[in-house]
């Protein structure tokens, strides 16, 4: 089924014409639960990796040998939900159900060999270029770009960072495909292990941060986001209770941020949000050039703030059982931004958490 993003609930250019001067796209992902084919598009699905090449392994040494199993982080994620969904009054685990989820929840320690051996990076995602209107073309024709990540926060100077490790490929000279990829025994994080879905690529018009527009324009913006707050205010003190909730409106006032400029979720291209701390530059660390947004890893697809993006077919439907159909979880449950440079893709990318 397709996922289709709402109008917005504004049009943007018309409150601000200057801002067709600055319009971009990206690519909603759109992941959902499903089983994707080793030969789709996906997030958390099986990958198109040659069967006589080495997986990628974590190169960094750092302890990995105490962590939770990855089938037991699945598995429970499998109670909960079907526990959720019951129609029972008191829906939720049975006494039985908790005692297994708190086992499942149990770290284990590895011994021996497995606790030295090398770590094997989680595939995250692979992208085929013929799904994705945003994704940019790789070196030398390459039209597969495919994301992996380290389970465990313990890289860089301060020993608490992310590890990522992007692939670029020519699909069709992969022949024989590897059909059993070696798994980590055991994860730092629970959000690490993504869910296998399939991507429904849905095209969308995108704004850049407000931090990022010039200066007279970002002001009306901000001075526009307050009258609205105030308004908001007043309505809310002349009813006597909360707007939005039951009644169908939205959650609070529309914003440039959170309904008309970035659209929450998986997404390739476009513009990054600095939501988080305040925008800097990112420039290519072998060439300075000026980067740009490849990829963004969100930790929901949708949520109270951002609401207005959730997709016309899933209206209606809670977002703690429905916006986070992948489980993963980057930092305090923010997103990921991955930059390429936009002068050679063979050059390293750099990217931040917001």
């Amino acid at each position: 089924m397709t996922r289709t993003t709402p109008p917005r609930p504004l049009d943007v250019e018309t409150l601000f014409p200057e801002l067709a001067a600055h319009r971009g796209t990206t690519t909603r992902l759109h992941p959902r639960p499903g089983v994707p084919g080793v030969t789709e598009s996906s997030v958390g699905g099986p990958l198109l990796w040659p069967a006589d090449e080495p997986w990628p392994v974590c190169t960094e040494p750092h302890p990995h040998a105490r962590g939770r199993r990855p089938d037991d982080i699945r598995r429970r994620r499998r109670i909960l939900a079907e526990a959720w969904a019951r129609e029972e009054p008191d829906s939720g685990p049975t006494d039985e159900e908790r005692l297994l989820l708190t086992e499942l929840e149990r770290r284990h320690r590895l011994e021996g060999d497995a606790a030295d051996a090398p770590l094997p990076l989680i595939g995250l995602a692979q992208l085929f270029r013929r799904d994705i209107p945003d994704l940019p073309a790789g070196p030398d024709g390459c039209d597969l770009l495919q994301v992996f990540w380290c389970p465990f926060d313990a890289h860089g100077p301060s020993r608490r960072g992310m590890l990522l490790d992007l692939r670029r490929r020519r699909s069709w000279e992969v022949t024989g495909v590897l059909t059993a990829p070696p798994r980590p025994q055991v994860v730092g994080f629970d959000g690490y292990v993504p869910e296998p879905c399939v991507l429904r690529p849905e095209q969308v018009v995108t704004y850049p941060f407000a931090g990022l527009l010039p200066e007279d324009l970002r002001d009306r913006i901000e001075a526009w986001e307050e009258e609205r707050e105030e308004a908001w205010e007043e309505a809310e003190e002349d009813r006597g209770e909360p707007l939005g909730g039951d009644t169908g409106a939205p959650e609070g006032p529309v914003s440039y941020q959170d309904d008309l400029s970035i659209p929450p979720g998986f997404r390739v291209g476009g513009f990054a949000s600095w939501h988080t701390t305040d925008p800097s530059p990112v420039n290519c660390p072998a060439c300075t050039a000026p980067m740009r947004l490849l990829l963004t890893v969100d930790s929901s697809e949708w949520d109270g703030g951002s609401g207005s993006w959730r997709p016309v077919e899933e209206q209606g439907l809670p977002a703690h059982s429905h916006g986070t159909p992948t489980e993963v979880t980057v930092g305090r449950a923010g997103e990921l931004n991955v930059f390429a440079c936009a002068v050679d893709p063979r050059h390293p990318h750099r990217w931040s958490i917001q």
